[in-house]
């Protein structure tokens, strides 16, 4: 049999993984709860334990995910046709009888499609030395995860995928684009990203563009733009890694992004990121994002954690391979008292979202509980709370997933506390007093807000018209925060 052509070759290793069945669910499957949780851990003994019986799907499981040479035999059952291909661009090396994978080839799944993504190998299993170069492609990662499950996914006409890395943002993005450019300054990035998009027979165009942040998109608009940049906060000294280092000291690159993605943004297209950014000394972190934000833009900003600069430091330097090196403590202690001149308190992990709508929409949460995921659907829900209007006449529906909470010493008549909290999306819970509770109980459409606070207050023996006052921003602020939807 001839060798596949380099343009082929992408779609007869996607063949022969589906040949395999060697996909996500399938892997879980024969790994088995305890297996895969230790794989998540990086520990491959009970794998390699489950792997044994040399037929294609385990074959493949230990090749690929838990870098284990092979049988040569086993690997041609496994890829028929393609173990020579593969060696000679890079993929695999063989040896006498044996192959072993120099590239990661990793099952991923959506709700409703079978995925596979490559990238370099995941390092330090085992306990193994870790240590990675500057131009390493990371694959699969909790931080591609918590972006794509970000990102807003209703059809769009152009798509940016800033910091492509091995593109598994730009294949989610081509599920519900026209056309989608990704970018990234990796070069070795940018060739996985190509062959990933033809692995997963993507259809939709995607011109995959070399340079530096919108350096590559000058002058161009897009509807949606999603990015998990090289956020890491550092010094920006000594050796850099592209997939997190970006050359900037401290958070200087996501307020570049922040700053300049407007420009590049359609008249209501959005800018989706994840992010890390400073906490200054005396925490006040809400001012310094909101300030980044040009005008016309709206910002939903949601800090999902607080690190501190000690256990950040310890973060990056193991994720870098560096932990047990003879530099260790000296950069571990250059890096802190970097910190320390900068006054950093600590950093903030999260999301920024920014829309193009020519107002001025500000949020800045500090959000560090459980959600739903996908949480996308919250924030366009954020976006149409924004955008209510709610006035006196407003006819408001309180949203189906609320529920109220009352707790106080057992046989008292009236409640001590009352919270609404939401069971979707951010899942938020807000604290109300008693007409609060009742106007949003009442809300079911029928009524204005004027008649619901009218018929309390005469309920409640209040002044109406003082209720109304009173009380008419307080329907605003339950819109605002999705409780009540217009």
């Amino acid at each position: 049999m001839n060798a596949p052509s380099i343009s082929e070759l992408p779609q007869r290793l996607r063949a022969a993984l589906v040949m395999a069945g060697f996909t996500y669910d399938a892997v879980a499957e024969v790994l088995g709860p305890e297996a895969h949780a230790a794989l998540a851990r990086n520990e491959t003994t009970p794998a390699l334990r489950r792997t044994s019986g040399g037929w294609p799907l385990e074959t493949l499981i230990r090749l690929f995910l838990l870098q284990a040479p092979v049988e040569l035999a086993s690997a041609q059952r496994a890829l028929p046709g393609l173990v020579d291909r593969l060696a000679a661009e890079g993929f695999v090396e063989q040896t006498v009888g044996e192959v072993a994978a120099r590239l990661d080839v990793r099952p991923y799944a959506t709700d409703d499609e079978h995925l596979w993504v490559v990238s370099d190998l995941t390092p330090g299993l085992d306990g193994g030395s870790a240590r990675i170069g500057p131009q390493h492609v990371l694959g699969i990662s909790s931080a591609s995860t918590s972006l794509a499950q970000l990102t807003l996914r209703e059809p769009v006409g152009r798509a940016l995928d800033l910091g492509t890395g091995c593109g598994v943002q730009a294949i989610h993005l081509a599920r519900h684009s026209d056309e989608v450019v990704a970018t990234d300054v990796n070069q070795r990035a940018l060739r996985l990203a190509r062959f990933n998009l033809g692995l997963n027979a993507v259809s939709t165009p995607v011109d995959v563009r070399a340079g530096s942040f919108f350096e590559p998109v000058a002058g161009e608009a897009f509807d949606l733009i999603v990015t998990n940049p090289p956020f890491v906060i550092s010094p920006a000294t000594g050796e850099q890694l592209v997939y997190r280092d970006s050359g900037l000291p401290g958070d200087r690159v996501v307020e570049h992004i922040v700053r300049n993605a407007p420009d590049h943004l359609a008249d209501g297209g959005w800018c989706q990121v994840l992010a890390n950014w400073v906490i200054p000394s005396g925490g006040a972190w809400e001012e310094r994002l909101a300030g980044w934000v040009p005008e016309g833009c709206d910002a939903f900003v949601v800090q999902r954690e607080l690190v501190d600069p000690a256990a950040y430091v310890e973060l990056w330097l193991k994720d870098a391979g560096l932990h047990g090196s003879a530099d260790y403590l000296v950069r571990y202690d250059t890096w802190l008292s970097w910190f320390e001149d900068q006054g950093i308190e600590a950093v903030g992990f999260g999301w920024i979202n920014l829309r193009r709508s020519g107002g001025d929409a500000r949020e800045l949460l500090t959000w560090p509980y459980d959600v739903e995921q996908p949480i996308a659907s919250a924030i366009r829900d954020w976006a149409v709370a924004r955008d209510t209007v709610v006035e006196l006449d407003s006819h408001l529906v309180i949203r189906a997933d609320v529920v109220q909470e009352t707790s106080g010493r057992p046989g008292e008549s009236d409640p001590e506390t009352v919270v609404l909290r939401q069971q979707r999306g951010l899942r938020r819970a807000r604290q109300v007093d008693t007409v609060e509770a009742a106007l949003a109980g009442a809300c079911d459409g029928d009524l204005s807000v004027g008649q619901i606070l009218e018929a309390v207050a005469q309920l409640l023996e209040l002044d109406p018209a003082q209720t109304r006052e009173d009380y008419l921003p307080a329907a605003r602020s339950l819109a605002r925060e999705g409780f009540l939807e217009g």
